[in-house]
């Protein structure tokens, strides 16, 4: 089994990474889609120096997807087929994602990756998450809050680390890990990273209808550190 990993730069992608390193699977790449317009991770709006800095510290290659905007789902599709034809051609056999609930997304996931070839796993599906959400805190996982949908929880909380506090204060509607898109995060340290990152939270912007918190590496003072 040769796993490619669907990397959003958040904290489910990054436990994933380190669920499969720990059960002994061969992770070889990860697996990116950017706005190009923005030069950012979609939704997380996560800048790609970032992202790069991240497979960096995992020592893993990233494959990059670069996304028109407004991106329309046919060129969506057609660009992550090609992604697909291509991780294959390098020996990748199976992608793997860090869904964890919602099944109409698994099931899109399984559908259209049925022509290529590749097998989809979801190593972190089903795992509770309240206690998912401990479990990475506990072991090390540092995340910011990039975005957060203010139609679902205060937008207060973008910007704010991933920690047990913000838990405590997240509304009982929320899902801990954010799964139904309440927010998204980035990770900056954690077991699958050699080192940790060294960042800082910017300028907090509206757009869209989303709040975003514009994250910014600090390259040298982590080669300091």
């Amino acid at each position: 089994m040769n796993v490619m990993l669907s990397w959003s730069s958040g904290k489910d992608s990054a436990w994933t990474l380190h669920t499969l390193r720990q059960q002994g699977v061969n992770v070889t790449s990860l697996l990116t889609t950017l706005n190009s317009t923005h030069d950012r991770v979609a939704m997380h709006a996560v800048r790609r120096q970032l992202l790069r800095a991240q497979a960096d510290a995992a020592s893993l290659p990233l494959l990059e997807v670069d996304l028109p905007w407004p991106c329309s789902n046919e060129i969506y599709e057609h660009r992550m087929t090609e992604a697909c034809a291509r991780a294959k051609g390098m020996g990748v056999t199976h992608v793997a994602f860090g869904d964890l609930f919602l099944a109409d997304v698994r099931q899109y996931r399984v559908e259209k990756l049925k022509p290529t070839g590749l097998e989809p796993i979801f190593p972190l599906w089903g795992r509770p998450t309240p206690a998912l959400a401990q479990e990475m805190i506990a072991a090390g996982l540092r995340a910011v809050l990039t975005c957060v949908d203010p139609k679902q929880i205060d937008a207060k909380f973008v910007g704010r680390q991933f920690d047990a506090n913000l838990l405590a204060e997240l509304p009982a509607s929320c899902d801990p890990c954010g799964e139904r898109g309440e927010f998204h995060s980035f990770v900056y340290a954690g077991p699958m990273f050699k080192a940790p990152l060294n960042v800082q939270v910017g300028e907090i912007v509206t757009r869209d209808g989303f709040t975003f918190a514009d994250v910014q590496f600090q390259p040298e003072a982590a080669a300091k550190g």
